[in-house]
Formats: C-alpha cells, sequence, structure tokens
C-alpha cells in the first residue's frame, strides 16, 4: 500500500457570527498518496478553497475555526495549530493562488518575488538566488528568462503570470503543489500548456498535487482521483475513470454535462443586420514630444464578415488577437477605420438598437445604484415618456425574462453572485428591445454550471426576439454551444470563417485545430 504523504480527517471549517456560529467545510476527510494528483472539483462555495488554505493554516483567524476533531497530518506531522507552520509553508507545501495578479506584489519584480522564499527558507546568498530564479523561469516555461528578471507583474500576461507563480510554489522542491484554480480564465492553447506543465514538473520533481477547480473538464485532464464537493461535503468521490464512466450523485452528472449543451437551430433570415468591410483598429504606441503619434499597434486589421437577422457569430481567439476591440468598434465606443453598416438600423436609433454586455458585470454595474436603477437607466434616455409604472412593469418582466425575482429590485450588485450579476447585466441591455447584442466573454470565470445557464437563457431569448449576436470567447466550448457562424482571430485579423460545422469538422487554418485540440485536451501522459 502507499504510504499516504498528506492525511485530512473529519476537516470541518466554522466561521464566528454575529448571533452564532456557522460551519462551511464539514467533516471532509481524504488522502494524498505520493506522487498523486488529486482533484477537488465544485461549484464557488462549495469549500474547495477553504479546505486548501486550511492546510497551510492560511484561514482568517480567529473568525475562522476548526471543529476539535479535525485533523491534518502531513508524513504524520499534525499541521492544524502547529506553531512550527513557517517550516511547512513555502518548503515543503507549495501553493498557486486562485488570481497570479493579485497575489503577485506589484511593487517588486519577478526576480525579487522568486527569490525571497530562496534566501527565506534556502539561506542562499543574492547570486545563488539570481541563477536558481533563472533555473525556474526556464523550467516553467518563461521565454526570454532573463530579460524577464526585472519584469514587473503587469508586464507579462496571464498565462506567464501564473508560469511565475507556480516557479515560486516550487522554489524549494516542496513535497506537495496545491494549485487552486490555476488556469481559470486563461486562454485554452495557454491552459494546456500549464496542465502540462504541471505534469512534467509531477514527473521531474516527484510532487503529488492537489489540483482545485469548478470545471471537471479540466479536472478529467489532470486528476488520477477526484473528490466532487458541495455545500461543504465531499459528496463523491472516485477514480477519474469511476467519477466520469459511472457517476452515482446527480449533482456530479450535472457538472460532467454541463459542457455537452448544444446548439438549437434558429430561424435565420437573410436580411443582414451588419456589414462590416475592411475594418481596422490602431492604438497610439509612441509620440514624438509634441503629441504626434509615429507608431501604432495594429489591434484590428482588415476585418470583414456580415451578420443576419437571428443569427449567432462567434469571434473566437487568444487574449489580445483583437476580438474585443472589434466589438467595441462595432458598438462604435472606439474609432476605427473601415465600413461598418447597419442596414436595419437608423442612425437615431443606434445606441438602443445596438447593445453590448460586457466581460466583467461586477465592474460594469454600478456599484451605488439598485438593480431597479441599472436595469432601468437606459429607459431614462430613450423611452422618456413612459410613466413611473410602466418602467417598473418593463425592468420586472425583464428580470424574470432572465430568470430573477422582482425581490431584487431594491437590492445592490455586491449582493449578488457572479451568475446573477451576469444576468442582471443581460437585463440591463435586453430592456431597451434591442436588434443585435454583443456578447463579450459573458461565461467566463462562472463555473460550468452557471455557464450552462447562461448559455440556455441567451438561446432562449434568441429563439422569443429573433435577437442577432456577436459573442466573443477565448472557450471553444462556449463558442460550438452558441454560435451558428465561427470567425477566427488572431493578431487583429480574421484568419478563418465558416459555419460551425466547418470549423469543427474541417479546419482550414493549424491555428483553428490548435484551438480545437487545446478545448478538447487530454493528457497524453497524465499517469505515470
Amino acid at each position: 500500500m502507499k504510504n499516504n504523504i498528506l492525511e485530512v480527517k473529519n476537516l470541518s471549517i466554522g466561521f464566528h457570527g454575529d448571533e452564532k456560529d456557522f460551519y462551511v467545510v464539514k467533516n471532509v476527510s481524504f488522502h494524498l498518496g505520493k506522487g498523486d494528483i488529486l482533484g477537488i472539483v465544485g461549484e464557488s462555495g462549495s469549500g474547495k478553497s477553504l479546505t486548501a488554505l486550511s492546510i497551510l493554516g492560511l484561514l482568517p483567524y480567529p473568525k475562522a475555526f476548526h471543529k476539535p476533531q479535525s485533523s491534518i497530518k502531513f508524513n504524520q506531522t499534525e499541521l492544524i495549530h502547529n506553531p512550527d507552520l513557517r517550516k511547512f509553508r513555502g518548503n515543503r507545501i507549495g501553493f498557486v493562488f486562485q488570481e497570479p495578479m493579485s497575489s503577485l506584489n506589484p511593487l517588486h519584480t519577478i526576480e525579487h518575488q522568486i527569490a525571497e522564499t530562496l534566501i527565506v527558507h534556502q539561506n542562499l546568498s543574492t547570486k545563488q538566488a539570481r541563477a536558481e530564479v533563472l533555473r525556474l523561469l526556464k523550467l516553467t516555461g518563461i521565454k526570454n528568462a532573463r530579460q524577464r528578471l526585472k519584469s514587473y507583474p503587469h508586464e507579462l500576461s496571464g498565462g506567464q503570470r501564473q508560469r511565475v507563480m507556480i516557479a515560486m510554489a516550487i522554489a524549494n522542491h516542496p513535497d506537495i503543489l496545491i494549485a487552486d484554480e490555476p488556469t481559470t480564465a486563461l486562454d485554452v492553447t495557454v491552459q494546456a500548456q500549464i496542465l502540462d506543465l504541471l505534469l512534467k514538473l509531477r514527473r521531474q520533481l516527484g510532487m503529488s498535487i492537489i489540483f482545485i477547480s469548478h470545471n471537471l473538464s479540466i479536472i478529467r485532464q489532470i486528476a488520477d482521483y477526484i473528490l466532487v464537493m458541495k455545500s461543504g461535503r465531499i459528496i463523491e468521490r472516485g477514480s477519474c475513470k469511476k467519477i466520469f464512466f459511472s457517476p452515482k450523485e446527480s449533482y456530479t452528472k450535472t457538472l460532467i454535462n454541463a459542457h455537452n449543451i448544444m446548439k438549437n437551430n434558429n430561424n435565420i433570415s437573410n436580411d443582414v443586420v451588419i456589414d462590416a468591410k475592411n475594418v481596422n483598429v490602431k492604438f497610439p504606441l509612441k509620440k514624438t514630444f509634441f503629441g504626434k503619434v509615429v507608431e501604432f499597434l495594429p489591434a484590428v486589421n482588415n476585418v470583414s464578415f456580415k451578420l443576419k437577422k437571428g443569427e449567432t457569430l462567434g469571434i473566437v481567439g487568444e487574449s489580445g488577437s483583437g476580438k474585443t476591440t472589434l466589438g467595441q468598434a462595432i458598438c462604435q465606443l472606439i474609432k476605427y477605420n473601415g465600413q461598418i453598416k447597419f442596414p436595419q438600423i437608423s442612425n437615431q436609433n443606434f445606441r438602443k438598437s445596438v447593445q453590448i454586455v460586457f466581460q466583467d458585470p461586477y465592474n460594469s454595474l454600478n456599484p451605488r445604484m439598485n438593480i431597479e436603477q441599472i436595469v432601468g437607466e437606459g429607459l431614462l434616455v430613450h423611452f422618456p415618456n413612459l410613466s413611473k409604472e410602466e418602467k417598473r412593469q418593463r425592468i420586472c418582466t425583464v428580470l424574470q425574462e432572465v430568470g430573477l425575482r422582482t425581490e431584487a429590485l431594491n437590492k445592490y450588485p455586491h449582493e449578488f453572485s457572479g451568475g446573477q450579476r451576469q444576468r442582471i447585466a443581460i437585463a440591463r441591455a435586453l430592456i431597451l428591445e434591442p436588434q443585435i447584442l454583443i456578447l463579450d466573454e459573458p461565461t467566463s470565470a462562472l463555473d460550468v454550471t452557471i455557464q450552462a445557464q447562461i448559455i440556455s437563457l441567451l438561446q432562449r431569448i434568441q429563439r422569443n426576439r429573433a435577437l442577432s449576436y456577436i459573442f466573443i470567447s477565448h472557450d471553444m466550448q462556449a463558442i460550438r454551444a452558441m454560435s451558428d457562424e465561427i470567425a477566427v482571430m488572431k493578431d487583429g485579423r480574421i484568419v478563418e470563417i465558416g459555419t460551425r460545422k466547418q470549423i469543427f469538422n474541417h479546419p482550414q487554418q493549424d491555428y483553428t485545430s490548435q484551438l480545437i485540440k487545446a478545448a478538447l485536451y487530454h493528457a497524453p501522459n497524465k499517469h505515470k
């Protein structure tokens, strides 16, 4: 029998409330073998991250507490309330936090942040630490590693920041690496690279890994053994094969089937609602002393397409490919060159007829306005003659259409979950009865079950209202579930455009094939 490097028994995590204590993790037990990869999956709020944070004593004490029966043992050493936890943190157990941008210090260089853990735990000199930092950056796949030593976090891409976090976590050759949502909101190609990197490090360093995610598809690609969590409890556990081919719990089945939403056939008319020709967007990159721009960054380059009434055009590509910039140009939110015609829409009705749902609903909703004010704000401009009662009735109707109760009217954005805020953002756009809806990454960073709900909601609304959608995403699964036509963008250009069937079954470009393979990626050497 394999020796277990980590044993968690009867772990219960509670918080002291104003009136009474409440538990958010309840009687969780599991073990981790040497060199194994344990996947923990569940929706936001299921207790995944709290369980992982408690291993290193990173809970917000004294507000948080453990039940007396709780036990976390690393190589037979109890970690709960252990006074020498510093010996384990970053040394024996590494942690890759969920959001690298907020986890990395914006005031320190990459070299300084990685070297710090080497100097603390290994007593290396500055020169020795620099050599080791360089080796770690190369090991984790950072290109031009020597030039990146003096870079700050904001100068790196999302994938590069995640690699830096992994380099920090493995700097002291830990026995266990805990990765908390390390691929959330990353492009599918970068996601596949991070998973390959973790598997390579497992083989080279002999590490055990706890991989936490809300996405079962990702967990399937990397884990040997899976725990499914819901409401603070483990409701199902088993090997990867057992969980995916013979799940017992309905919740597990829901998570698995969340990726299998199929596109419904819409009644697409021949009427063209957008006719774009040779659209170009350039951003100023370098100016003279007198303010004259002498160098531009071409963000969108000679893009042309047509969108019909009732049709969904999916625009897919990696971060920086120009997808969002193109969406903003269509909405007339930024300057562009070329032609974007709207044959069915008059100039005076443009703002009402073309609406956009932004990527991050929390930042696009005014925190000082309640939901009635947020959703009804457009009515004040475009329907000024409506009475107060008529406005409220329209707001209630559109909230019900997106699956929210009218009790939400007097609440504020911070009182809602991510999925609910996305529904509010959709309601705000729909209340003006638009003809075209531009959806910019509307499902990124949402749980897979919430993603499925939002996609089903958008499909239903499109059928009922005969809307035309431009659906922007880097997620090929979401693109396949939503799109009739698909445009693949790279470096500001559309490199391929075609029907959903053509793109997924017979891609013409290598780049398109790479995106599809990354989305359907299965690690070839997952098992040792």
